[in-house]
């Protein structure tokens, strides 16, 4: 059994998910010993949950026409990891999904990333990521911290969340597709290479 099937089966065992595991509904995250870069968005979806398959919704599309990659490398390359800050769909809330649950990142995500040596960035995608992973480094809002991303590489990547909820932000800061869209799309020509 390797070190990543230990931590799945753990995490299928914890109470706090047994739930999900008493419906068969696996884990959804992805590690490898190779990675170099780490995706960490906010939890699955309806349509991830349902499929098994994380980021398979317009987000995901959305995401992988930002990284320049293809769905085939974005899901199979073994450079490339998908930690969310919570492996299980938490729900539907009044606008989109339920936050993911507290407690469940800082217990789960360093064993993963110990396991992971080769990292290089970890992008942070949306608010969630960015409160855990940045702390009191963030700026005022989530529009300024992804704005100052130079400030947090070459190990963080700050990004707003792909999801189609997000298209008056973008419409709204073109500077994001000019000016930060070019610089991730090149990390990950260089992490794929």
């Amino acid at each position: 059994m390797t070190v990543f099937e230990q931590i799945k089966a753990e995490i299928m065992a914890d109470p706090m998910n047994q739930v999900y595991t008493q419906k068969d509904i696996p884990p959804l995250f992805k590690a490898t010993e190779e990675a170099r870069l780490v995706v960490v968005g906010q939890a699955p979806g309806r349509q991830a949950e349902a499929s098994r398959l994380f980021w398979n919704d317009p987000s995901g599309d959305r995401l992988r026409e930002w990284l320049g990659i293809t769905r085939d490398q974005f899901y199979n390359s073994p450079y490339i990891a998908h930690l969310p800050m919570d492996f299980y769909y938490p729900g539907k809330a009044i606008t989109g999904d339920l936050p993911p649950r507290k407690g469940f990142a800082e217990k789960w995500h360093p064993p993963l990333l110990a396991a992971m040596p080769q990292v290089e960035t970890i992008l942070l995608v949306g608010n969630y990521a960015q409160q855990y992973y940045l702390a009191e480094k963030r700026k005022r809002n989530l529009t300024e911290t992804v704005r100052n991303y130079n400030q947090y590489l070459p190990k963080y990547f700050p990004l707003v969340h792909p999801s189609p909820l997000n298209h008056g932000w973008l419409k709204r800061n073109v500077w994001f597709e000019e000016e930060v869209i070019p610089v991730l799309r090149k990390i990950t020509r260089r992490i794929l290479e």
